[in-house]
């Protein structure tokens, strides 16, 4: 049976039909509302709207829940490769073992970029940030692979390019940064082993391959591969629903990744913790700092949008760093810092009342640098795993027949109709004409 929310607007009744998701999420269809009332809803940060319906990412804020393509992320992290889940993502499936092995030749296959991108690597200002470079740089794809996408086989063909030369597109920015010698991918090694070599290698020492290293950025990339309709996701699917190529709607995520509300927070987590460990002083003399809203600080690293509970990432994050830091025999201080941080925190009323627990990035930076990885890289690596995500999002956008371009409605607050003044008559007594109304 059909179920209806009954709106009442100037006494008059309209029914809206509900949507009821597969995990029983009510939705509101409110498509005919402005059509049959003219009225239209008011929704900052589109919090309480859902722009579309989707089969490939499951969130519970409340219960701490995720899970790609009904496959809890617990599980993924435990027993699946980046790769493989980059597969499930994108093509709504696990694959067999002779999908899986394809699919890994082709990425070797597709992992080395045009010779001319170097030329435009070397173009952009030594101070320029990695993300501006990788955003970029794959808008420059479409110039190098400017074929359409018109069947499923050309798009399997699209979204290995993509997810293999990102990676080495990444690790060329890092290596031209330093002024390094750029080292091209190996066909005998893994996805992330190939861009842990590629970042780290070089001719005085070469790099020897950890596959606890590697297992450990499996994971990372597994944990970011996905996460609903966030901000950077929300913004390939929007330059996308103009038919805009998936290059140019990719590099809008990457762009909106940057910001340090979304992908850059892990490296303001670093730089917080960083600031904590010189200046010293208690943990709790911080954490007082952060609850006095009079002042400018804030505990970076702690709450999320969707989730109101320990974001289920942090939980894996945090075991990974635990078992990563002492193999590597990194005594790392941000580490305790951060430990501390988030016991004091949890069994703070202030942070329990207002649903901030640990999220993703506050043990992904710690993580990073244990690694290697440069602070400036931190975004560049969180894009690196959002890409599936992103290409799988976008796909699913241009095959929903529902969509249209996205154009959001405004509720104008402007003045009303006045009449143009013409420059020989302005003063600034008179900057404000009277209304025509």
């Amino acid at each position: 049976m059909k179920e209806f929310a009954t709106l009442i607007i100037d006494g008059k009744e309209m029914k809206l039909p509900v949507i009821t998701g597969t995990e029983g999420e009510k939705a509101i269809d409110i498509r005919s509302l402005r059509q049959e009332t003219g009225f239209i809803t008011y929704d900052p940060g589109f919090a309480n709207t859902g722009s579309c319906k989707s089969k490939i990412t499951f969130m519970n804020g409340e219960k701490g829940v995720l899970r790609y393509r009904g496959i809890p992320i617990e599980q993924l992290a435990e027993k699946s490769s980046f790769v493989e889940t980059s597969y499930l993502l994108i093509n709504g499936h696990l694959p067999t073992q002779e999908e899986l092995t394809r699919n890994s030749i082709m990425l070797n296959d597709q992992s080395m970029v045009h010779e001319d991108m170097q030329i435009f690597f070397q173009n952009f200002p030594r101070l320029s940030h990695p993300m501006g470079i990788l955003s970029a740089m794959v808008n420059a794809l479409r110039s190098f692979y400017p074929e359409l996408i018109t069947t499923e086989e050309e798009f399997q063909k699209v979204f290995i390019r993509m997810l293999s030369k990102v990676r080495t597109m990444a690790a060329m920015s890092y290596k031209i940064s330093r002024g390094h010698k750029v080292i091209y991918p190996r066909a005998d090694y893994t996805y992330c082993a190939n861009f842990l070599n590629m970042m780290f290698d070089s001719p005085v020492n070469p790099y020897q391959i950890d596959y606890e290293i590697v297992k450990a950025l499996n994971t990372f990339w597994i944990l970011h591969a996905d996460h609903e309709q966030n901000c950077s996701t929300s913004a390939v699917k929007t330059v996308g629903s103009s038919r805009a190529n998936i290059y140019a709607s990719v590099s809008a995520g990457i762009a909106a990744l940057w910001g340090p509300l979304h992908g850059g927070a892990n490296q303001a987590v670093i730089e917080m913790l960083t600031d904590i460990h010189k200046k010293g002083g208690g943990i709790k003399e911080v954490v007082e700092k952060a609850k006095n809203k009079r002042s400018s600080f804030r505990l970076m690293g702690f709450g999320h949008r969707v989730y109101k509970t320990y974001d289920p990432r942090a939980k894996i994050m945090k075991k990974i760093c635990d078992k990563v830091l002492p193999k590597l025999k990194i005594d790392d201080p941000l580490l305790d810092i951060a430990k501390q941080l988030e016991e004091v925190a949890l069994n703070d009323q202030y942070f329990i009342d207002k649903y901030l627990y640990p999220n993703v990035d506050f043990y992904s930076g710690i993580l990073l640098r244990a690694m290697g990885i440069p602070t400036n890289m931190f975004p560049v690596m969180f894009a690196i795993g959002r890409l599936p995500g992103w290409i799988a999002q976008w796909k699913e956008h241009m095959d929903d027949k529902e969509q249209k371009i996205v154009r959001p409605r405004q509720i104008y607050m402007g003045k009303n109709k006045i009449s143009y003044t013409p420059i020989s008559k302005r003063d600034s007594s008179s900057a404000d004409t009277e209304s025509d109304d």
